[in-house]
C-alpha cells in the first residue's frame, strides 16, 4: 500500500447504478446534519494488500510491535469503572494493561505486572484499594506509587521513586477510555479530532449506556474478522435476505486520517435486484417478519424510509426526549458505520451499535469480535451490563436477535476466509476501488504504523 492516497470527485468517479446517498438525504422529511452531507471519498489505488498480512506470525509480530505498542486503542467505558478502585483488565496480542479509577475524574493506566518479578497483578476486574502481587506480596497504592515491601530490610538497593508503576497515556472521548502504550505517542486530541469533530453536538455517546456486551472468537485473522465490516459489497452474497431493504451497493464510503466510515441507506432497496420490491415487501424484510405476519400499513404518498424512521422516532421520544422530533430520517435508519483506526467501530446517530476487534491473544490466526450496544435511558444511569461470551456453538442470533442472524452469517465466512488465504497460489488480496476503499484505508494506516515504527527502531 504505498500508493498516496488522493481525494477523488464524486461527481466523476464510477458509481452504482441507482440513487446515490445524498439524492437519498435531499428526500428526508427533516432537516439532515452537515455531517451526513460531508463527502471525503479517498483513492488509495488499485494494488493488491499482500496475504502475509493475513497469513505471516513475521508480520504479526511487526503488528504486535510496531502498532499495537504504538498506538491509542479503546479499552472500556467510563461507566465500567465509576468508583474509586474500580479498574479493568485490557488485554491486547499477549500484552496485559490495567485501568484503574484512582480518584473523582481521574483514570491512570498501568501495565498489568509487578515490578519484583513480573507476575500479574490482576487476572480479573474489580475494585481494590490498592494493587498487591499475589506471588511475594509487593504492593502499589492506586496512583502507582511503591506502598510495601515484604522484608524491606532485603530491599535496601529499592527505591520508592523508581519503583512506580509505570504510567501508559489515558484519555476519553464519548464515555470511552483509550490508552496508548507508548509513553511518546501523538497526542490524543489530534488522533480523535477526525471523528471527535462530527459527533460532538449531534450525536453524544456519553450520555449512553451499555445495554449489552456480547463477544465470541473466530478462527481468523482479527483484520479478516474487521473487515467483513467494512465494506457493504459483501451482503449480495452473504446476506441476500436483507436486499429488500437496504441501498448495499449505494453505500457512500469516506475516509479521513484516523477514522473512516459507510454509510449505507436503510429504507430503500439493492441496486443489484433485478425487479424492485414493493413498500411490503421491503417492510417486511426491513422487520423479520415471519410468514403470515401482518405486515404495518404505509401511509399513502410515505417512503419506507419515512414510516420506518417514524417508527424510531416513536420508539426514542421517551429515553430521548422531543428533540427526537426533529432528527432526520437517515439518523434513524441508516448504517453509519464509523471505525477509528485500528479496531474500534462506534456507529453514528441512533443506532448505537459498537464494534471492537482484536487478536486472540498471540494466536495470529484467531480473533475477538466484539459488539456493545448503546441505548439511552431515563433517570439515573443503569449499570453496564456484563459480557456474554459465546462459545464456539452458541449462535449470535441466540444472543442478540436479528443483529446476530447478520453476524452469524459473517462468521461462517471468516475461518474459510483464513483457511483460503492459507491455501491459495495467489500472492494478494484483490480489492474494489470505492466500495472496499475502507479496507484499502486500514491497510494504509497499519502500513504506516509498521513503517514508521521500523524506521524508529533502526534509528536508536
Amino acid at each position: 500500500m504505498k500508493t498516496k492516497p488522493a481525494l477523488r470527485d464524486p461527481k466523476t468517479m464510477a458509481r452504482s447504478p441507482g440513487i446515490t446517498y445524498q439524492q437519498l438525504l435531499d428526500e428526508d422529511t427533516q432537516t439532515v446534519p452537515d455531517v451526513l452531507r460531508l463527502e471525503s471519498p479517498m483513492d488509495f489505488g488499485n494494488e493488491d494488500i499482500s496475504i502475509e498480512r493475513y497469513t505471516s506470525r513475521e508480520w504479526f509480530d511487526r503488528e504486535v510491535e510496531f502498532l499495537w505498542q504504538r498506538v491509542w486503542q479503546y479499552t472500556c467505558r467510563e461507566e465500567e469503572i465509576p468508583e474509586t478502585g474500580d479498574y479493568y483488565k485490557y488485554d491486547i496480542a499477549g500484552q496485559s494493561f490495567l485501568v484503574v479509577r484512582t480518584g473523582p475524574g481521574e483514570i491512570k493506566a498501568y501495565p498489568n505486572a509487578c515490578l519484583h518479578r513480573g507476575r500479574m497483578l490482576k487476572e480479573y476486574d474489580g475494585r481494590v484499594s490498592d494493587f498487591r502481587c499475589a506471588f511475594h506480596g509487593f504492593c502499589w497504592s492506586l496512583d502507582g506509587k511503591l506502598k510495601d515491601v515484604p522484608a524491606r530490610w532485603d530491599f535496601q538497593h529499592v527505591e520508592d521513586e523508581k519503583w512506580k508503576l509505570p504510567e501508559l497515556p489515558v484519555a476519553t472521548w464519548g464515555g470511552f477510555i483509550f490508552i496508548n502504550p507508548d509513553q511518546e505517542c501523538e497526542p490524543f486530541e489530534e488522533f480523535i479530532e477526525d471523528i471527535k469533530s462530527q459527533f460532538e453536538g449531534r450525536w453524544p455517546l456519553e450520555k449512553l449506556h451499555i445495554a449489552s456486551h456480547t463477544a465470541k472468537t473466530v478462527d481468523a485473522n482479527w483484520k479478516i474478522a474487521q473487515e467483513a465490516f467494512c465494506e457493504a459489497y459483501h451482503v449480495n452474497a452473504t446476506h441476500p435476505q436483507i436486499l429488500m431493504s437496504l441501498g448495499d451497493t449505494n453505500s457512500q464510503v469516506d475516509v479521513w486520517r484516523n477514522c473512516a466510515r459507510v454509510i449505507t441507506p436503510g429504507g430503500t432497496f439493492s441496486p443489484l435486484l433485478d425487479e424492485q420490491p414493493t413498500k411490503e415487501q421491503m417492510i417486511s424484510y426491513a422487520m423479520d417478519l415471519r410468514e403470515g405476519e401482518p405486515i404495518p400499513e404505509i401511509p399513502e404518498g410515505m417512503t419506507v424510509r419515512a414510516f420506518r424512521a417514524a417508527g424510531m422516532r416513536a420508539a426514542l421520544r421517551g429515553p430521548v426526549g422531543p428533540s427526537i422530533d426533529e432528527c432526520s430520517d437517515a439518523e434513524l435508519v441508516d448504517s453509519i458505520d464509523y471505525t477509528v483506526f485500528p479496531n474500534f467501530h462506534p456507529w453514528g446517530a441512533y443506532n448505537q451499535i459498537v464494534y471492537r476487534f482484536r487478536p486472540n491473544g498471540n494466536d495470529h490466526r484467531s480473533a475477538i469480535m466484539e459488539c456493545i450496544m448503546l441505548a439511552p435511558f431515563e433517570g439515573e444511569r443503569p449499570p453496564p451490563a456484563q459480557i456474554q461470551w459465546l462459545a464456539e456453538d452458541e449462535s449470535w442470533s441466540e444472543a442478540i436477535g436479528f443483529l446476530g442472524k447478520v453476524f452469524d452469517q459473517d462468521f461462517f465466512n471468516m475461518p474459510k476466509v483464513q483457511q483460503g488465504l492459507e491455501s491459495t497460489y495467489k500472492s494478494g488480496v484483490t480489492l474494489a476501488s470505492y466500495q472496499e476503499s475502507k479496507v484499502r484505508w486500514l491497510h494504509h494506516r497499519l502500513g504506516e504504523f509498521i513503517e514508521e515504527g521500523e524506521k524508529k527502531a533502526g534509528a536508536k
